[in-house]
């Protein structure tokens, strides 16, 4: 895929340090493997030293060159510890449970990526989201300037004519439940500079719906308009624009009648979904019967980047989300 290929090079240009908390896990150690023969990363797995050798050598895994960390013999656990009860203590926490927290593999490679031991990190093989999201928001919190973190899919669909070439971003599929018109303004901001910063696109951004341009009256549809108003005042220079139905976001024949004076209808490459149902359900439908191939889910929006997994993925996607996630770092 010529997508991947780019950010393998990219990746590869400038090598950065990602961490996978979950370093025991076998994709991982399959992934780490061809993290480090590609040369797309420097991997550090945490974990337990002995039970990640010995699944390594179960799955034939050469570990060569990886770095591995324990939490509960490493040697910054201290000054870990402390930065974090710092960073708490105002909401009540106390060494006592800062010390139990940070020993926690994703607290613990959450704190690498604040305080500079590594560019970034990769997480959710065997942890759920909120797993993730919960240390990132604590640790590392939100860039300069965004209100909230979101996520993104990046959804190849083989043969089709729809995006750029068959390539489109869905977002949020994975992090906000039910974002106010705000929230996912935002989320339609930074999924543009995402497509137009990391992948070199030229966003075209709909606003998604069972109406378009006024269709339906409803408290559903004045949120995702209210958002498309919220979005194009604070960024006119980008294409965005709603309400629109999937089918006017991406067919031009539709668009034509339905919203003809839109430049994004029919073109779309770049699609918001207006809640998590629908984003989570809409992905899912484009991966199973489009055959397509799902990247993510991406985060964007924590002032470091540290990503996210499907439970699901294979050790191919470890490897593509931890060159993503190292491109991301290098235009930190």
């Amino acid at each position: 895929m010529e997508l991947m290929k780019n950010i393998w090079e990219a990746a590869q240009r400038d090598r950065k340090r990602i961490v996978l908390p979950e370093g025991e896990e076998e994709r991982n150690l399959v992934a780490s493997q061809k993290i480090k023969e590609n040369g797309l990363a420097d991997v550090t797995l945490v974990g337990n030293l002995e039970v990640i050798k010995r699944k390594a050598t179960d799955l034939k895994v050469n570990l060569d060159g990886i770095n591995i960390v324990d939490p509960e013999t490493s040697d910054k656990i201290n000054s870990y510890v402390q930065e974090f009860y710092e960073m708490r203590k105002n909401k009540g926490m106390t060494i006592e449970k800062a010390e139990k927290i940070v020993r926690d593999p994703l607290y613990y490679g959450t704190m690498m990526v604040k305080l500079g031991d590594a560019d970034g990190m990769v997480s959710g093989a065997i942890h759920t989201t909120g797993d993730l999201l919960r240390p990132g928001l604590q640790i590392i919190k939100t860039a300069p300037g965004v209100s909230v973190v979101s996520s993104f899919f990046i959804m190849v669909v083989p043969g089709s004519e729809y995006g750029d070439e068959g390539m489109l971003l869905f977002s949020d599929c994975a992090v906000n439940p039910n974002p106010t018109a705000e929230q996912l303004a935002s989320i339609a901001i930074a999924t543009a500079e995402t497509a137009k910063n990391l992948f070199g696109m030229s966003p075209k951004v709909a606003m998604l719906s069972f109406s378009t341009m006024g269709s339906a009256d409803h408290e559903l549809v004045d949120k995702v308009r209210k958002a498309t108003e919220l979005a194009k005042e604070l960024r006119p220079d980008l294409s965005i624009d709603g309400e629109m139905q999937l089918d006017a976001a991406i067919v031009s024949k539709v668009a034509k009648q339905k919203a003809p004076n839109s430049e994004v209808a029919g073109n779309a490459n770049v699609l918001i979904f207006p809640d998590l149902q629908a984003g989570n359900i809409g992905y899912k439908l484009v991966q199973r019967f489009a055959k397509a191939e799902a990247i993510g889910p991406v985060c964007q929006g924590f002032a470091k980047p540290i990503n996210d997994l499907s439970r699901g993925c294979s050790a191919e996607d470890i490897v593509n989300v931890v060159a993503i996630t190292a491109v991301q770092a290098q235009n930190i």
